[in-house]
């Protein structure tokens, strides 16, 4: 963008919880985002979902919560179109004062995962599938969005519908225009199986770019929304007893002549995919806490409803946690189903595609397909709640072999904080704290 045509600008990181941490900044700061211009304190990346500092947190009471230093990613400056002013946004980083990255940021554990495939002269192509629900938030209780055709409440699930995209057309319609200027690659929107529950597919493309567009989406979703008078929410279970919102990520791996490492030229795959299957489905279970990260994110994962549950893969099924689409055998893929649409991108992208490489190193083998419905067999379990999958997260190996224990560390204090916290809090309130922040 044009330094002349604003003031002042935006500049943030991703949290520990998906959030944007940072400053509004003058306009004169831009072109020294990448020298330091920027400090803002470690801690500020590891607070809770209330935005609170944690409780004994080494980084505020062992360090006397030092300053760490942003710099500037190489997305480079986006507009943000849901501001009536001008005022781009600069996805930043943290690191500490000696340059090195600071262990608490999501975004360089994504890339520590990606170095790894790099070092095979690998390369990681990725796609999410984004699911949300409109709503209306302007009384004490959730309710479903207006239709802005009718005046009336949305009262059904419109799947596949196209009167039902037609009816929110202005919003939709401005969405693509923003997306396109944020330079986030929409494809397909499509009306899902909720009340006001919509779904948008993001492209195929570079892993890395692929997790600051889902980032970036989810806050230009939210913001956008409220230009047109409701709200969006990627919160697992925005109602009880309707449809949640899931997010899949879909991946391949390119080696250096940019062939497809997961293609033997037939229906199977190579040996290297079903390495990165039995990698996902070791760490599976231990990652519970970054695919569900919040209180609500477990009232989504009950069997039978459309968000698998059970450790298995399997050939185009959709009741598998990890499926092998069909298609041409140049673009065979992993589909990883289990996460909820109130993630972090940048710890779940690390997580998934950290267990494929897992699996590929150590060169592991994994059960047999399934076939059926996942939900009707006896297979291992998704951890059952948020206390287990916070334990697990915290002591597994394959966690370990994945992320930073610095990072771990400081999830696992984050998570346990708002686990009291939100066992203070009504479980019919909950939509409060979770609706924009999930």
């Amino acid at each position: 963008m044009d330094q002349t045509s604003f003031d002042t600008m935006r500049v943030a990181a991703c949290d520990l919880n998906g959030q944007m941490r940072g400053k509004r900044v003058p306009a004169s700061y831009a072109p020294k985002l990448d020298k330091g211009a920027v400090r803002m304190p470690l801690s500020a990346l590891n607070v809770d979902v209330f935005g609170l500092d944690i409780d004994d947190s080494p980084l505020v009471f062992e360090t006397g919560d030092a300053d760490g230093i942003m710099r500037a990613t190489e997305r480079g400056m986006v507009p943000v179109p849901w501001l009536d002013t001008p005022q781009p946004l600069a996805l930043m980083e943290m690191y500490h004062d000696d340059g090195t990255p600071f262990d608490g940021d999501p975004r360089h554990a994504l890339k520590s995962v990606l170095a790894r495939y790099a070092a095979r002269g690998w390369s990681v192509m990725a796609a999410t599938e984004l699911e949300f629900t409109l709503v209306d938030d302007s009384g004490d209780r959730l309710e479903a969005v207006m239709n802005p055709q009718t005046g009336r409440r949305v009262a059904s699930a419109a799947v596949l519908s196209l009167s039902h995209l037609d009816a929110f057309d202005p919003f939709f319609s401005a969405l693509y225009e923003a997306c396109a200027a944020m330079d986030i690659p929409a494809q397909t929107t499509t009306s899902e199986s909720g009340v006001g529950q919509f779904e948008i597919t993001l492209n195929h493309q570079d892993a890395l770019k692929a997790a600051d567009d889902t980032f970036l989406f989810k806050a230009l979703i939210k913001g956008l929304a409220r230009k047109f008078g409701f709200a969006a929410t990627f919160m697992a279970k925005p109602f009880m007893t309707d449809a949640g919102n899931g997010m899949h990520l879909h991946f391949s791996v390119l080696n250096s002549e940019g062939n497809n490492v997961f293609n033997d030229g037939g229906d199977k795959g190579t040996d290297t995919l079903h390495h990165a299957v039995a990698g996902c489905l070791e760490a599976m279970q231990a990652s519970t806490l970054l695919f569900a990260p919040h209180a609500n994110s477990y009232t989504r994962l009950v069997p039978g409803a459309h968000a698998p549950t059970s450790v298995c893969w399997a050939y185009e099924n959709r009741t598998a946690a990890v499926r092998i689409p069909g298609g041409p055998p140049a673009a065979r893929r992993i589909e990883h189903r289990v996460a909820g649409g109130d993630i972090n991108p940048y710890l779940t992208f690390a997580a998934i595609l950290g267990a494929a490489i897992n699996g590929v190193e150590q060169s592991l083998t994994p059960p047999a397909p399934m076939s059926g419905n996942a939900y009707d067999l006896d297979l291992p379990q998704l951890a059952p709640d948020w206390a287990s999958a916070i334990n697990l997260f915290e002591a597994n190996p394959a966690i370990a072999a994945i992320f930073p224990k610095e990072l771990i560390r400081n999830l696992v204090l984050t998570k346990r904080q708002e686990l009291r916290l939100m066992s203070e809090i009504d479980e019919a309130d909950h939509w409060k704290t979770y609706l924009s922040t999930a």
